[in-house]
């Protein structure tokens, strides 16, 4: 079976991307400390181009100093920031036609920053810290409309092809999203129309600010599952909102590591460990996929067979692949696959390399270990 339809270019908006394979954003603790683009960070996506991946999104990236994972998480949130960002961008424009989007977002009621207050939609204690979030006033959640609009225009400005809001895994934008965790009464709280405002109102100010051409793109949470959080039937109900405010391209992902103390695994990276494992948001992807408009879907979730990712492509349950653990142990999977070596990726999805970004720059653990046994 030739792989045609994944190595067929595809749009994202008017951004015309060479193949469908996407490298979903991936946290990679490689920033210059205070969040600065650092040589570590260009030698990572500078491989990822070489590997032949057609639209890397690149790691989550702070529109807020309070808003950081830690002090190696890249930033974007004053001037400052945009001159490593356009050393990248023009690094991976220089590399056969590699188009880069950037992922926008804040840690929300999972940050735990030395100097300042771990914030969300409602004063919900987070399981995992036992912290409790400072409630933010309607104002406040203005503000950070603004926060996420202004970081979107940089990235515009510093040469991206898109940018991602960063709507899942119990970050931020998810805290809002989720009646888990929002259980306002203002505008931004209640129904699900209004726990998606926060959304909508930053893809209006972004798209004030960059244009009609822009694309702008959602990684949306699924499902929370956990009890009171989204459902799958809200979560569809969610996609169907995304798609008519006009975000260009939604990839649906789900879970959290609190929902770890409701339900085994549940993460949004899961362990696999047969192939009936494998692909485990498309039954998701395939409830969507027909009221999505002009809205491109990007399929995440453990995909590792290049067999099956072009069959869900001919057959139209996604427009896009998104890959993110494979990456880490392959930044060439893409050309290993178009070469025809159309073996599995060698990634086995056991998740050390997210144990690895803890405590510095993310690896593949297995990788290293086979080249010290060599």
């Amino acid at each position: 079976m030739e792989l045609s339809k994944l190595f067929s270019s595809g749009k994202i908006g008017s951004v015309q991307i060479k193949n469908r394979i996407v490298r979903s954003a991936t946290f990679s603790h490689m920033a210059e400390k205070y969040g600065y683009i650092g040589d570590r960070n260009l030698k990572l996506y500078e491989e990822l181009a070489q590997g032949g991946t057609g639209l890397i999104i690149t790691e989550a990236t702070a529109v807020d100093p309070g808003g950081a994972g830690g002090p190696y998480q890249v930033c974007l949130y004053e001037d400052s920031h945009m001159l490593g960002h356009k050393k990248l961008t023009n690094l991976i424009h220089n590399i056969d036609d590699t188009k880069v989007a950037i992922q926008i977002q804040h840690t929300g009621r999972l940050g735990s920053h030395p100097k300042y207050p771990t914030i969300g939609p409602s004063p919900i204690p987070y399981k995992e810290t036992g912290i409790t979030p400072q409630e933010l006033t309607t104002e406040e959640v203005k503000q950070y409309i603004d926060k996420f609009a202004s970081a979107g225009l940089r990235a515009y400005e510093c040469g991206y092809d898109m940018v991602q809001l960063h709507g899942a895994h119990g970050y931020f934008l998810n805290n809002f999203i989720s009646p888990y965790t929002n259980i306002r009464t203002d505008e931004f709280g209640g129904n699900t129309h209004n726990r998606v405002k926060i959304l909508k109102d930053i893809y209006d100010k972004i798209r004030d600010g960059v244009g009609k051409t822009f694309p702008i793109t959602i990684k949306f949470q699924s499902q929370d599952f956990i009890p009171d959080g989204i459902s799958e039937g809200e979560g569809i109900k969610i996609a169907k909102f995304l798609s008519d405010i006009g975000f260009d391209a939604i990839e649906p992902s789900g879970g959290t590591r609190e929902a770890l103390y409701f339900t085994k695994n549940s993460t949004p990276s899961k362990l696999i460990k047969k192939v009936e494992d494998e692909n485990y948001f498309l039954p998701f992807a395939k409830k969507i996929k027909a009221f999505m408009k002009d809205t491109a879907l990007m399929l995440v979730g453990g995909i590792r067979n290049p067999l099956v990712a072009e069959k869900i492509l001919q057959e139209g349950e996604a427009d896009f692949i998104s890959l993110c653990r494979p990456l880490i142990y392959e930044p060439d999977l893409p050309n290993r696959w178009k070469s025809g070596d159309l073996t599995p990726a060698k990634c086995i999805s056991c998740n050390s390399c997210f144990v690895t970004m803890e405590k510095g720059p993310i690896y593949c653990v297995t990788k290293q270990n086979i080249k010290k046994k060599e």
